[in-house]
């Protein structure tokens, strides 16, 4: 069966890959913020949307409804990465961490809720860094510990209606974009257990798994993707 997937954040990186692995045999649709999509293919929906904003999730859901007449899976990947030293308190800042990895998910699933079917699926994009804090960066790694346990909170919410929510944890991702200098992907790879970091596309597999009717009985999980990142 066809389904209709939305990725936020779905104009690059991970999202993009993403977007990619679902376009083969779904409906999909993105938004995006700063970064506008590429040679996108016309069969993606891409909104532009800034999801903190009051009323923009209720935006989002109407215009994929009004294009494919349903919605079946949300992957929460956009997000917000930023230093938060402790010397430097600066309160809007942080508050933007907070209101895109954690209460734009929860203002998406209130919006799409009224069109989730039993058997529909959110998968949010967490971080190794919300078990394994970031130097110079806690609130980050702060709002993706909050994110999983919302994973967690969702998925005992909404399993009587069927609903299942999960998650995917990353560790250290290169994108095709914006790779890291060379030398700071060697210090990540010594890390793992594999020795190479995952893709996107390793990224993307895990999300359309954990999509997907296989993980049927999958929920209020948090899967890791490091590549064996600091076992």
């Amino acid at each position: 069966m066809t389904k209709t997937v939305l990725i936020t954040g779905g104009a690059r990186g991970i999202g993009k890959a993403i977007a990619d692995e679902f376009a083969q045999d779904h409906d999909v649709a993105i938004t995006w913020l700063s970064t506008q999509p590429v040679d996108l293919p016309d069969s993606i929906l891409a909104l532009q949307s800034d999801l903190t904003k009051p009323g923009a999730a209720g935006d989002v859901v109407a215009q994929i409804i009004r294009r494919f007449g349903r919605l079946d899976v949300i992957v929460n990947n956009a997000g917000q990465v930023a230093p938060s030293p402790v010397d430097a308190h600066d309160a809007p800042a942080l508050r933007t961490i907070l209101d895109v990895n954690l209460l734009a998910p929860d203002a998406l699933l209130t919006a799409a809720l009224p069109h989730l079917e039993p058997g529909a699926a959110i998968v949010n994009i967490s971080s190794v860094n919300a078990v394994l804090p970031p130097m110079g960066a806690a609130i980050y790694g702060a709002s993706k510990a909050a994110l999983n346990l919302w994973t967690r909170g969702m998925a005992k919410e909404l399993g009587p209606r069927g609903i299942r929510v999960n998650a995917v944890a990353p560790g250290a991702v290169n994108i095709p974009e914006d790779p890291r200098p060379d030398d700071l992907t060697e210090l990540f790879v010594r890390e793992t257990a594999l020795g190479h970091l995952a893709r996107p596309e390793d990224i993307a597999a895990a999300v359309r798994f954990l999509a997907s009717d296989a993980a049927a009985s999958i929920t209020g999980e948090v899967l890791t993707v490091s590549g064996g990142y600091r076992l």
